[in-house]
């Protein structure tokens, strides 16, 4: 019997290896995943997914550049904000911004404010072209980033793989921003704590692909199929028909993305 139809909301296509890709891709139809949302992590990312949307319409590429390392140059930033903007058609959304949290728990002496200004500049981009916001924002810079969203008036914005406090999540809850959940639902507490209380409306699913993950996956590749497992386990915490579950976030994310 065929699944539902699924979108994957956050992957980074790109950085799999080619033989990885290609069999993802070939197997999209088996799994009913009809679209991929692959965020970039700088310029170069931002062209090979591009690139993968050109050869597969199901590939929807996104542009941004990964908090997680160290900060471009402001030439490199132009050069990324250029490029952008000759190629807004081809790209679904602004991402993945954000804010550097893991970076800063290993080194503690990286200031943020640059980073905050970088996003800053992101933003305007996506509030220019009309574009979603792809975000990596957890625990407290969640808020920080709340404010900046507020302060631009942005509402299309998707806090994946959100991890932050209730107070956070009641104010993301209320200016309607969505969050996704990845695999890892089915054994992280914290994350099925998460899903209980964000509303159905508000909710997607992603891999975050390559990224690999425990429990039942460890050792295998990260594939789209996965969220099979993710929308049950959602199920089962929202106490909602998988059916139900299926339809909301296929409408979700078609909606948010505009695909």
């Amino acid at each position: 019997m065929c699944k539902p139809s699924l979108i994957d909301s956050h992957i980074h296509l790109d950085l799999y290896e080619g033989y990885e890709r290609d069999k993802i891709l070939q197997e999209l139809d088996l799994y009913s995943v009809e679209a991929l949302i692959s965020v970039s992590s700088c310029l170069q990312s931002t062209r090979t997914n591009i690139d993968l949307s050109r050869r597969d319409a199901r590939v929807k590429p996104a542009a941004g550049f990964h908090p997680e390392q160290d900060l471009p140059s402001d030439g490199e930033v132009e050069e990324l904000l250029l490029f952008i903007e000759l190629h807004q058609q081809e790209i679904v959304a602004i991402g993945e911004v954000g804010l550097p949290y893991y970076k800063i728990k290993e080194d503690p002496d990286i200031e943020v404010e640059p980073y905050i200004d970088l996003l800053e500049r992101f933003m305007i981009e996506s509030e220019k072209m009309n574009k979603p916001i792809i975000l990596h924002a957890v625990y407290e810079h969640a808020p920080i980033v709340c404010t900046l969203l507020e302060k631009h008036s942005i509402e299309k914005a998707h806090f994946h793989w959100f991890k932050g406090d209730d107070e956070t999540i009641d104010r993301m809850t209320e200016n309607g921003y969505s969050i996704s959940i990845t695999p890892d639902v089915l054994y992280e507490v914290e994350i099925q704590k998460l899903v209980r209380k964000y509303p159905i409306e508000g909710i997607m699913v992603e891999t975050d692909g390559p990224w690999r993950f425990e429990g039942e996956f460890q050792g295998r590749l990260t594939h789209p199929g996965m969220m099979h497992r993710t929308i049950e386990k959602i199920a089962e915490l929202k106490g909602i028909p998988e059916a139900d579950v299926y339809k909301q976030l296929f409408k979700n994310t078609s909606d948010f993305y505009g695909i």
